[in-house]
């Protein structure tokens, strides 16, 4: 068939048969080009309504022979926006005029089609996403990537202290929420609500965070949502350059900055940058706290030993062509903070204050080392009308926790000097992961198929002498289908169905030390046991159905599906004292995996002046995995701190977001976007509490005047008012938190020098210096408030070395 196809496209262009009359009933062919003209060789060509495809040739030309009807053709190209033509019946026998193909995002000013590609990605998904920039995130930039982004209603962040924090998706964080970037999982020790995301947020190009369970698109730990960092756009043709960044904040003096270099001929390009910060202990508007009923006086307003460095490196090359590309990732995030020293262990008392406050930047213990190094390979390719791709990855996580010893329960009072770990190292994990990812994408017809699968490994050693949860591995992998139907122009149905399967396999663990122990009355020391050997399989089975109606100004959208997460080892088999949170924590090896039934459904309607987008949500648990306070008290490891036990219940959760958006005049805008949050056990021993980090409802009122001004662009002044109510809902061990009102400034240009555009921004947090607690703060426990007034100046400035026509 091929050689014949061959055979009659060289006749038909060599003979010029487009103008017989003969052909006129049965033929139609056209070319298939670059914005400039140059022809675009292995274009997919296909006829929407037969499902008939054919791929361009080297001149760019495509041929149909024995068409009877034809309503559209679509066209697509990798690299390149797909595009539909209407082909009405004269036209058949004739040449087409040229379909001229536009670059996608990458190779577009970010700003100029930011709100095309999330429209139009908005409109395809069913399940409720928001998609931003790198310019949003330099314009509402925090201390990480989480905190830059907690400004889209339903996303929040647990944080812990200012440079570090994990996400937040409608209350679900730790396990429950997947972070991936360029399309791997991104696996640390996400399970602890001390530990941050190593996610260099400069590095960050643009971010989809998907609302609701994506379990079917990323497996297990995705029942919550996920944020998913997409690659970073390439280097345009034949350019050599880069950008520099530097970023200044008044409340914890940080200075840092990024440098990005890089360049491309045709086919090869690298992508290189270097980040690297210093921050000091960032106060609060209080000059004391309570630690559990202690009160510690804070010299000048700093949090003792909370600051922090930070130094990261990425790279990315490979080899992009019109069928084939393969990108090298190369990453590794390395910083040094500190915990709060009066909140960490059973002693705060005994903290040497003047040693703290003699500086405020040096990093004392207790503090934390954590180093990420991930490389991966992505590579695609086409086969006909399939578009394949590879997707092999390592990751590997190192974390070590400082402390001064203390001894504990039976803990000896000296620290033995024959002991394999540090006398300082508290606790140490130690976490390698592989990852692989295939999918194969192709069109039969009006329906558009992924089929993929995925393989994880994971392998974690732990260090020093505290104890939490134990060593462990873990097998992990997945096959899915998902196809999505395009009904009419207007209507779209889609649909996912997935397989999963996992086992953990639990290390044991001995105590270094002997405990006493009371047998027939008789007190003998042992070596107490605090995990056994085991393991656990688990398997599921999830699907989702959605669809999206978008007639004109009106978006509609619908998902209805199911969410898995297999329980980690910390739920599984922890047991030892959490110092963080003055609690010792037991696992339960006989937990089922969480499963999740959720229906989401979105509507929106865009006018010319205004705007609005509404979010609702229902969400059921059968066997949510919680930590459950018991009468129970540890005698062995601590100080009599009460027990907490991992346990399942019931839970129904529903909300809802709101984005309202209204133009007063060309140059003045105003916001309102506002969450809620309703969460409820329905069963077990907390039955009629809400879940842990629930966040309260809030709405945030913005207003936006974008004046013309000469020698600027993108000139704006932003002013944001947002309210966060009581919430008064809580489960012990939490506290009430009270509602709050916070003002924050924002503004920003760009200006141009030569050929370049100099952004810069300003933004001025917490503009009142308002005293207010963050009810999903790491640190609320201990009515620690948020972070006081807070200047932060942001300039980015691009180079170009060198461009060739």
């Amino acid at each position: 068939m091929q050689l014949i196809y061959k055979f009659q496209l060289s006749l038909f262009f060599l003979f010029g048969f487009v103008t017989s009359t003969n052909a006129q009933n049965s033929t139609i062919s056209g070319k298939v080009t670059t914005y400039d003209g140059t022809p675009l060789t292995a274009a997919i060509v296909t006829i929407t309504n037969s499902g008939k495809s054919v791929l361009t040739n080297s001149n760019g030309m495509y041929f149909f022979d024995n068409i009877t009807e034809i309503k559209t053709i679509k066209v697509t190209f990798s690299g390149y926006e797909s595009t539909k033509i209407t082909v009405s019946k004269v036209q058949i026998g004739t040449v087409l005029p040229d379909i001229k193909l536009v670059p996608e995002i990458k190779e577009l000013e970010e700003v100029v089609v930011s709100g095309s590609y999330n429209d139009k990605r908005k409109k395809e998904e069913s399940l409720n996403l928001e998609i931003v920039s790198q310019s949003y995130i330099q314009r509402n930039l925090g201390g990480s990537l989480m905190q830059s982004l907690q400004r889209i209603p339903g996303v929040k962040t647990i944080s812990i202290g200012s440079g570090s924090s994990k996400p937040l998706i409608r209350g679900l964080s730790f396990n429950q929420v997947v972070v991936v970037e360029n399309g791997l999982k991104h696996e640390g020790q996400q399970w602890g609500a001390d530990h941050g995301l190593e996610i260099d947020q400069y590095n960050v190009s643009r971010v989809e965070i998907i609302k609701g369970p994506s379990s079917f698109m990323f497996g297990s730990d995705a029942i919550g949502g996920a944020v998913n960092i997409l690659p970073a756009p390439l280097p345009k043709l034949h350019a050599f350059g880069g950008n520099i960044d530097f970023t200044g904040k008044s409340n914890n003096a940080q200075i840092g900055g990024s440098f990005n270099l890089y360049g491309r001929n045709h086919n090869w390009f690298f992508d290189s940058r270097i980040t690297a910060m210093d921050y000091a202990d960032y106060r609060v508007p209080t000059d004391k706290v309570q630690v559990y009923n202690f009160t510690v006086p804070l010299y000048k307003n700093h949090l003792r030993n909370t600051a922090g460095q930070e130094l990261d490196i990425h790279t990315s090359t490979g080899y992009v062509s019109a069928k084939f590309k393969s990108i090298f990732h190369i990453s590794n995030v390395n910083s040094k903070s500190g915990f709060f020293a009066n909140a960490h262990g059973l002693e705060p008392r005994n903290v040497d204050n003047e040693l703290h406050d003699s500086s405020n930047r040096d990093i004392l213990m207790p503090y934390q080392q954590v180093n990420h190094f991930k490389i991966s390979n992505t590579t695609s390719f086409k086969i006909e009308t399939h578009a394949l791709q590879t997707q092999l990855g390592f990751q590997k996580n190192f974390r070590r926790e400082w402390s001064q010893y203390v001894n504990h329960g039976y803990m000896p009072a000296v620290y033995p000097n024959d002991m394999y770990a540090s006398e300082n190292l508290e606790r140490q994990y130690d976490k390698n992961t592989f990852l692989f990812n295939l999918k194969d994408e192709f069109e039969l017809g009006q329906h558009k198929i992924a089929i993929g699968a995925n393989v994880e490994t994971q392998e974690n050693q732990i260090g020093g002498w505290g104890f939490l949860i134990p060593a462990f591995n873990q097998f992990n992998t997945g096959l899915f289908v998902h196809d999505k139907v395009q009904l009419k122009d207007d209507w779209m149905v889609n649909g996912a169905f997935r397989f999963d399967y996992g086992k953990i396999n639990v290390k044991q663990y001995t105590d270094w030390f002997p405990s006493q122990v009371e047998i027939d009355g008789q007190i003998t020391e042992q070596y107490l046991d605090r995990a056994e050997n085991f393991s656990r399989a688990f398997s599921s089975f999830n699907w989702s159905i959605g669809t999206n109606y978008n007639p004109g100004k009106l978006a509609l959208k619908a998902n209805v599906g199911t969410g898995f997460r297999m329980p980690i080892a910390k739920e599984l088999a922890s047991n030892g004292v959490n110092y963080h949170y003055y609690r010792y924590e037991r696992g339960n090896p006989d937990l089922d995996p969480e499963r999740s039934y959720q229906f989401d459904f979105g509507i929106e309607w865009k006018e010319q002046k205004w705007s609005v987008e509404l979010t609702p949500f229902y969400n059921y648990f059968p066997n949510y995995i919680y930590l459950n306070p018991t009468a129970e008290h540890d005698v062995y490891y601590g100080a009599g701190n009460q027990v907490f036990k991992y346990e399942q219940s019931e839970v129904n959760r529903y909300g809802t977001e709101l984005q309202l958006r209204y133009q007063f005049a060309h140059n003045l805008t105003a916001e309102v976007l506002a969450e809620y949050l309703y969460t409820v056990q329905i069963s077990g021993a907390k039955e009629g509490y809400t879940l842990p980090f629930s966040p309260p409802a809030s709405i945030l009122t913005g207003i936006t005047y974008n004046p013309e001004i000469k020698k600027l662009r993108d000139t704006y002044f932003t002013l944001d008012y947002r309210y966060t109510a009581e919430q008064n809902r809580i489960v012990p061990p939490e506290k009430m938190t009270p509602d709050s009102h916070v003002f924050n400034l924002a503004a920003g240009t760009k200006l141009k020098v030569g050929k370049q555009n100099i952004n810069l921004s300003l933004q001025v947090q917490n503009l009142f210096n308002t005293r207010y607690l963050n009810h999903t703060s790491f640190y609320r426990l201990i009515e620690l408030p948020e972070a006081g007034r807070n200047f932060i100046v942001s300039v980015k400035i691009p180079f170009l070395i060198s461009k060739s026509n």
